[in-house]
């Protein structure tokens, strides 16, 4: 799997941020299939005890056409956000 041209410079924003990559890359499954988002991380906040988590999928909108990459992006945030929050429903 190829990764996007920004993924190191995310990878290593983040973890300056204090987020702890937990998944490189990032695997969702839905039914049968696995889909992959580009990293999994999370981050424990002091004040609060709880950890936070995210998924990130990282775009460079390069190809001749950027309303594809925008379509395609698009399509990538209302999947992996449906399959997110099947997850984590009770």
């Amino acid at each position: 799997m190829a990764k996007d041209i920004y993924h190191q410079i995310v990878k290593t924003a983040l973890l300056k941020d204090g987020w702890t990559i937990t998944e490189d890359p990032l695997r969702l499954k839905v039914g049968r299939r696995i889909l992959y988002a580009d990293l999994g991380a999370k981050k424990l906040l002091a004040a609060q005890k709880e950890g936070q988590k995210i998924a990130v999928e990282i775009k460079s909108f390069l190809s001749p056409s950027p309303i594809n990459d925008l379509e395609q992006a698009l399509g990538q945030y209302i999947i992996y956000t449906q399959i997110l929050s099947d997850t984590i429903s009770p």
